[in-house]
């Protein structure tokens, strides 16, 4: 097989070494940033300071979730849940992986996230009760997949609402809440 000047020319290109700053990380693909990307530039990488894994709320009623941190990746889920919780699992620069209650995950800008706190309620029916006491009376029942506001958390119990109703359901009848996490008032 014959090959012309222009293509002796492409193969050597392409069997160039590409610079590792343009150079797509394996890493990348699958969503976690390599620890040369993690500060490539310590001014560029914007780190929130807060811990991770947390728990935190979908903003928008439409929000993209991507396979990697950056708009170059492609959106593979839309939620459509303004919201909902999400559990961040990893942060880069200004980008957020995140994780639904039903374990979907991906990226999604931080500006699509808030810090108010939500939950879900997952497992069966959950008896909604007026204090933090398994005693108490009932102020709703709650089917599994009802999202509401966290409101609060004392020992097991947590201050919830759910659809303009208030009370207290136990840490473990819903998501959105680690076991010891304290959550304030």
């Amino acid at each position: 097989m014959r090959f012309g000047f222009g293509m002796m020319c492409l193969a050597l290109i392409l069997a160039m070494p590409v610079p590792s700053a343009t150079r797509p990380a394996l890493a990348q693909a699958t969503g976690e940033p390599t620890e040369t990307e993690a500060d490539p530039r310590p001014d560029a990488v914007v780190r929130s300071g807060l811990p991770v894994p947390r728990f935190v709320s979908l903003r928008s009623g439409q929000v993209n979730v991507r396979t990697g941190p950056g708009v170059r990746y492609p959106v593979e889920w839309v939620f459509v849940r303004a919201g909902m919780p999400v559990e961040i699992t990893a942060e880069f620069d200004t980008w957020r992986r995140i994780r639904d209650w039903e374990g979907t995950q991906g990226w999604v800008h931080q500006s699509m996230l808030s810090g108010r706190r939500a939950l879900v309620v997952v497992g069966g029916m959950r008896t909604v009760r007026q204090r933090p006491e398994a005693s108490a009376a009932a102020v709703a029942q709650a089917e599994p997949g009802v999202m509401g506001r966290l409101d609060g958390c004392r020992d097991d119990w947590c201050k919830v609402e759910l659809q303009g109703l208030e009370g207290w359901l136990r840490r473990d009848e819903f998501w959105g809440v680690y076991p010891d996490e304290k959550v304030d008032d």
